[in-house]
């Protein structure tokens, strides 16, 4: 079984949803950013998204965009973050994914991509901008090293095309909940609990939910048709604000155990 898969559904034994934090490599600084990584792993995450920093991150809202770029600026690169995980590599107990754009990925080498990912302790890939016609190349090559590449979903995925998805998901199924960039929200569409509700018999496969969220109650009405929750520019607030890693999975931990 995928550790990506394993960590989910340990969460949800234990009577929660999965915690799926975002950050993007080298944010706040390079040193820090490990630093933060630790703690979010010490807090309770199931799983950590590194995010590979990119010129053109076209789903990325206002706050990740602006970190993200702070991070290229710093000279935050594909090849540092793999070189520095593999250094870490077993020190986490939280499966490790990185979610970026295609391009850096294939510049890299999608072959020593996955050998590396591997030999770095990344469990899985997640790529916002690839679509389902053009997954298999990079596919063939993480599978090979035993990396999976995580599938995304939304609102507009049509049934056909979901069951296309449900075919080749691998680790977890990454449902989309807005259709337009990330970013912190209030709420989510109302048209959310719908498709959860015929994306969810599709897939055998645990589904996260990400884009907008910030609290846990913003998913308390999706009960059992979610598994695990992505959060993202929550978390980069926090660390802009001084709260940082630890004090922002405190908070969540605390909120969830709140909850009726």
């Amino acid at each position: 079984m995928s550790i990506l898969t394993d960590r989910i559904r340990a969460a949800k034994a234990s009577g929660r949803k999965a915690v799926i934090p975002y950050l993007p490599a080298g944010f706040p600084d390079k040193a820090r950013f490990w630093e933060e990584i630790s703690a979010l792993d010490a807090g309770g995450a199931d799983i950590i998204e590194i995010g590979v920093p990119f010129s053109d991150p076209v789903a990325d809202g206002p706050v990740v965009e602006e970190a993200s770029l702070h991070s290229l600026e710093l000279g935050v690169t594909l090849a540092w973050i793999l070189i520095e995980l593999a250094k870490r590599k077993g020190s986490f107990k939280a499966g490790l994914v990185l979610m970026g754009y295609y391009n850096p990925f294939l510049q890299y080498g999608l072959e020593k991509l996955g050998k590396d990912c591997a030999r770095a302790g990344v469990a899985g890939l997640i790529i916002p901008d690839l679509p389902l016609e053009e997954m298999e190349p990079i596919e063939t090559a993480l599978g090979a090293a035993g990396v999976d590449l995580i599938c995304l979903v939304g609102l507009n995925t049509p049934e056909d095309r979901l069951k296309r998805y449900a075919a080749k998901a691998k680790g977890f199924v990454y449902f989309v909940s807005v259709l337009g960039t990330t970013g912190v929200r209030e709420s989510l569409p109302e048209e959310v609990l719908a498709k959860l509700r015929q994306v969810r018999p599709l897939f055998s496969l645990p589904l996260a939910l990400g884009f907008g969220i910030s609290k846990p109650k913003q998913v308390e009405p999706f009960g059992d048709l979610i598994d695990a929750v992505v959060v993202g520019s929550a978390l980069i607030k926090a660390e802009r604000g001084g709260t940082g890693a630890k004090g922002f999975m405190s908070a969540w931990n605390q909120e969830w155990a709140s909850l009726p």
